[in-house]
């Protein structure tokens, strides 16, 4: 596969699949359409497996909101779709910490404008989540890891029930709500939120050293949390 778009430290590279198939990593089937990872030729990543599945995807078309969205994104990466008529990569957006795109989007609107694409956001968030699921998923979340804060508990819970994740079965399987499902959403939001992860993938590292360098902050903010402890 040609590509325009070269990966550097601050930028990974995620590609819009024009095909669908699997996870090198999981296993997980994706279908066409959706972001992955390349780890090498051939060797396509689901976002959850890279670790970019916390970002939200920012198209392309607005280049003072794109600006200000990845100055403040500790992590971002370029989003590309190949071009079989041209031949090559194009970039079609970033993907972005909501956190950032937030701020970028209350510098770029006023008030009113930012409250509208709130609205806008929240009601497709609802829309994209089986409420019914979401409150057993948090119940059970509650129950495993009793010295989650509340706040996180209900974050976890609605990352992972997102219906539209791009992951085919993803919400079949994840209906079984077995303790590995409910342990891989809890050690990703701490991955993401209690360690330095996202900055060392920002400055480079390669995935697996960077989770093998906070594997240890993940265990210890885990077995707080299932041990009735808030993490500290």
């Amino acid at each position: 596969m040609t590509r325009s778009a070269e990966a550097t430290p601050e930028k990974p590279v995620v590609h819009i699949s024009f095909r669908d198939g699997s996870c090198s990593e999981c296993g997980e089937p994706f279908l066409k359409g959706r972001f992955i990872l390349f780890d090498g030729p051939d060797r396509p990543v689901c976002l959850p497996c890279g670790g970019l599945d916390h970002l939200i995807f920012l198209p392309s078309g607005d280049t003072a909101l794109t600006r200000r969205a990845t100055k403040y994104s500790v992590l971002s990466a370029v989003v590309v779709q190949f071009s079989r008529r041209r031949k090559r990569n194009e970039r079609q957006g970033i993907l972005v910490e909501s956190a950032a795109l937030e701020k970028a989007e209350a510098e770029c609107l006023d008030d009113a404008d930012a409250r509208a694409r709130a609205r806008d956001r929240a009601s497709v968030k609802r829309e994209a989540m089986d409420l019914d699921y979401l409150k057993r998923f948090t119940a059970q979340l509650m129950d495993r890891y009793p010295g989650c804060p509340a706040d996180e508990a209900t974050a976890i819970a609605e990352h992972a029930c997102e219906k539209y994740s791009g992951r085919v079965g993803r919400s079949a399987s994840a209906k079984i709500l077995d303790d590995r499902a409910i342990d891989l959403a809890v050690r990703a939001h701490i991955r993401h939120v209690h360690t330095g992860y996202d900055r060392l993938l920002a400055a480079g590292t390669p995935r697996a050293e960077a989770r093998e360098s906070v594997l240890g902050q993940v265990d210890r903010v885990a077995r707080k949390w299932m041990s009735g402890k808030a993490a500290s």
